[in-house]
């Protein structure tokens, strides 16, 4: 037996399945460190090179005959033994070759003396028993039972005919035990070569299949990264956009208010960047960011940034924010996040917006405006009915799906926009 070293066989696709502690204690880093028995085989050159010595040595041991003045014997024997060459990859013609040739020796030598090419057949045998085809072992075994009758018959000639028949038995069925049991040797070697490749199929599917899920998980995960992406751009944008229109408006009266309006548009578009490159980064290395994603608690910032771009908003938000999981958080904070956009975009100057975030057994959200989004065909060019084909609407719904959550979006009553939304916890 032969250990094979885990670098040379670990799985690429799940080598880092395990995990591995650190030295505080922690799951850390995922590593293979499993080293699986293998059994001993020979490769394609040994194979060659025992092939090569069965013959060789079989051949010596033939020319015996010729040495003792033998040499029909020693030429009989070398035709059975040679074809045993090929017994790896045409073990039914070199059977069919030795159970012919073997017939042949009891019509031109008979079995009165055993010769050294009579050991060929048991190979054959097992050759064929091993990797013969389907039909082939079958009709192989029926030919061995045959083969040995023949030979128990030719081994009792010097029997007298009323005895001939009960002398055969002995030898027949021990020549018979000997071939058969390399015949059924070399079927089991057969069935055990045909498992094991199936259990090596089996572990290249389950490699391709482990391969397809992580280029999905990559895939899935890059879709998430745009979405963030376009919720960082969509909000930034419209911040920066708004504050720029009112710097403009205001530099003439009153350039107090112009400085600090270009100070806010400054700190916008620096830290649109700062994510906007953590994104790619993302995208480019693979890798988890440094930076912590947006929390449920990080909802009043969102309201600050549109208070400061000028937008009346009315909230009503926990005193006390509770936890709830990281992704329920996220996937509501971008539902705000986008939803103060689309109001930026799409409602109009004075606006006023109402916004409510509960939590009980679910995240609720509720973003109301009074503008002309609805009535302009505006948030998300939605139109009156609030099914169109907006990215951002889009995507807050896909987002409330995930965590098997609702949203509507649509016309408020008496005018304006509403977006609701509940993400159960």
């Amino acid at each position: 037996m032969t250990r094979v070293p885990a670098e040379s066989w670990r799985n690429p696709a799940s080598a880092d399945l395990l995990p591995q502690e650190d030295a505080s204690g922690a799951l850390g880093t995922y590593d293979h460190r499993v080293e699986p028995l293998q059994p001993w085989t020979l490769g394609p050159r040994g194979r060659r090179w025992f092939d090569a010595l069965l013959v060789l040595s079989l051949s010596g041991l033939a020319l015996f005959h010729w040495a003792v003045g033998e040499p029909l014997n020693a030429v009989v024997s070398l035709s059975q033994i040679l074809p045993l060459w090929w017994r790896r990859t045409h073990a039914s013609l070199v059977f069919g070759v030795v159970a012919t040739l073997s017939a042949a020796q009891v019509l031109v030598l008979g079995l009165h003396d055993p010769i050294i090419g009579q050991v060929a057949f048991p190979i054959a045998a097992y050759s064929v028993g091993r990797w013969g085809g389907r039909w082939a072992r079958p009709v192989s075994l029926v030919v061995t039972l045959c083969a040995c009758l023949v030979a128990g018959w030719a081994w009792s000639s010097w029997a007298v005919p009323d005895e001939r028949l009960s002398s055969m038995v002995a030898p027949a069925l021990s020549c018979a035990g000997m071939a058969v049991s390399a015949w059924a040797l070399g079927v089991a070697g057969g069935q055990r070569d045909r498992f094991v490749r199936s259990l090596v199929d089996r572990a290249e599917q389950a490699r391709a299949m482990a391969e397809r899920d992580v280029a999905l998980a990559a895939q899935d995960e890059r879709a998430r990264i745009a979405r963030e992406m376009h919720d960082v751009v969509a909000h930034g944008l419209s911040v920066i956009v708004v504050q720029a229109d009112g710097a403009r408006y205001a530099a003439a009266q009153d350039p107090a208010v112009a400085v600090r309006t270009l100070g806010t548009i400054a700190d916008t578009g620096r830290a649109s960047l700062t994510e906007m490159r953590r994104l790619l980064g993302l995208l480019r290395t693979e890798e988890s960011g440094v930076r912590p994603q947006p929390r449920l608690d990080d909802v009043p910032h969102l309201v600050e940034e549109a208070e400061a771009a000028g937008m009346t908003i009315e909230v009503s938000l926990p005193q006390e924010w509770p936890l709830v999981p990281d992704g329920v958080g996220l996937a509501a904070y971008r539902v705000v996040q986008e939803a103060l956009t689309n109001v930026r975009k799409h409602a109009g100057p004075q606006a006023r917006v109402t916004l409510g975030v509960t939590v009980d057994d679910a995240v609720r959200i509720r973003v109301t405006d009074d503008g002309r989004g609805a009535a302009g065909g505006g948030h998300g060019a939605h139109g009156s009915t609030g099914a169109g084909t907006g990215h951002g609407l889009v995507g807050m719904r896909e987002r409330v799906a995930v965590h098997d959550g609702s949203m509507s979006a649509g016309p408020a009553v008496g005018g304006g926009w509403t977006v609701s939304a509940r993400i159960p916890l």
